[in-house]
């Protein structure tokens, strides 16, 4: 009996690597990172400030500038290597193949321009023939009321829209396109606990009707366990774990998720916080071994020595963690 074939990835991530050239060194932002993106899947990339999860955003869009600089790897979209793009032909790709909701609405929009102005700009700018102004107007539109504002809020400035509002307006620049992929960069910052979840609702509903593939960007766990199929969790440029959303709160295989985990808030355990010691490295001067053996309460020798391989122990779960070095075949 013949098996259907496995779905091609929508994105294919190989061996990322992204470094910033500054006065006091070479910071390497992104470390060779690996993953796929499967169609209509919602991809989740989680870690502390600083762990290069906005980094890798910017690759993906090709929009690292200098002192930074794209030095390795490949990032395979429908096939194709973005890496090499020159730019012309890279802008014929962003919003209508790859698009990104950015962090910080109100610093994305354009203060002094309507909000259907602007989702119109997107869709002149990267038309690939002329499109007349009304139809252009049309599917702004229709890309508002997707997002669940009224039609009637195009007409108005960012100042005049609430911060879930500006979130959402930004959220219908990036689909009016309709990409295959969307990247959200820590949607919910800056929001409050109800707007997030209406904000989150709203990119779900989109992932689902449209069948694109996401990439959600943040640090809350919590969030994350509500909203992705698959998480995929960042330390210090690296990736330590990545495991279907399931499979890695009911037994996580990294010891950074475990404690990104037990940082939870818990009913339980009301009034008490629990953090991560200590404090990442910086990416200027990394540890020898594993990145992350100065906080690991699980250390042993060979974390000081040697950098774990990043491989699959169980079905789906990839970790680099030399905890499961030793009892390989039986993890």
């Amino acid at each position: 009996m013949s098996t259907a074939p496995s779905p091609e990835p929508a994105l294919s991530v190989r061996d990322l690597r992204v470094q910033y050239y500054t006065d006091a060194g070479v910071v390497q932002a992104v470390n060779g990172i690996s993953f796929d993106l499967m169609p209509g899947e919602r991809l989740g990339l989680v870690g502390e400030s600083g762990s290069g999860k906005s980094t890798v955003a910017l690759a993906l869009m090709r929009m690292i500038r200098k002192p930074g600089r794209i030095t390795g790897g490949q990032i395979l979209l429908n096939g194709t290597d973005l890496v090499p793009l020159a730019e012309r032909a890279m802008r014929g790709i962003r919003a209508r193949e790859i698009a990104m909701i950015p962090q910080g609405a109100m610093n994305s929009l354009n203060p002094v321009a309507r909000i259907e102005d602007q989702i119109v700009d997107t869709l002149e700018d990267h038309a690939t023939q002329r499109v007349p102004k009304k139809e252009l107007l049309d599917r702004a539109r229709s890309a508002l009321v997707s997002v669940g504002l009224r039609q009637e809020t195009g007409r108005m400035y960012p100042h005049e829209l609430s911060g879930g509002m500006k979130q959402r307006a930004c959220i219908a620049i990036a689909v009016a396109m309709q990409p295959k992929v969307v990247i959200a960069d820590e949607p919910t910052s800056a929001l409050d606990v109800v707007v997030q979840r209406q904000v989150m609702d709203t990119i779900v509903r989109l992932q689902e009707e449209m069948g694109v593939a996401v990439i959600l960007i943040g640090h809350d766990m919590g969030l994350m366990a509500q909203s992705v199929d698959r998480l995929s969790v960042m330390y210090a440029g690296k990736l330590a774990e990545l495991s279907p959303i399931r499979d890695i709160f009911a037994k996580p295989l990294h010891p950074y998720t475990e404690l990104l985990i037990d940082s939870l808030p818990k009913l339980e355990d009301r009034g008490t916080f629990r953090g991560i010691p200590g404090l990442p490295p910086s990416l200027k001067s990394l540890p020898d071994g594993c990145l992350f053996h100065p906080r690991c309460p699980k250390v042993m020798e060979v974390c000081r020595e040697e950098a774990p391989a990043y491989r699959e122990y169980r079905p789906s779960q990839f970790a680099a963690c030399h905890l499961h070095e030793e009892r390989h075949g039986e993890a």
